[in-house]
């Protein structure tokens, strides 16, 4: 049986021949406060993008801070929901951060 390679974030994990990787779905919440007008349409393209991990939704617009909040319930692996904060974290005038389920 062989070892095959697999670059995964960084980091080299080994899979055996023939096998199918597997991780643990996990429950997670994701915070984004938006405090540019022009990245509301990025936003809701990347969410958009993710739309099959995304249990559920609450966007507020917080007129007398001139800013918009938005937390997420995602149902996904660790690695797709970072990968979302990680995207929506990258548009400027967004920040987020996000909590996972521990196993």
């Amino acid at each position: 049986m062989r070892f095959l390679p697999r670059l995964f974030f960084g980091k080299r994990r080994f899979l055996f021949e023939g096998s199918v990787e597997k991780t643990e779905n996990r429950i997670g919440v994701i915070g984004i406060i938006i405090e540019s007008d022009e990245a509301v349409s990025k936003v809701n393209e990347t969410l958009h993008e993710y739309r099959d991990i995304i249990a559920a939704r609450l966007g507020l617009p917080y007129h007398e801070r001139k800013c918009s909040v938005i937390s997420i319930i995602v149902d996904a692996d660790a690695d797709k929901i970072s990968a979302l904060a990680g995207n929506l974290g990258k548009i400027d005038g967004v920040s987020a951060k996000s909590a996972i389920q521990k196993k």
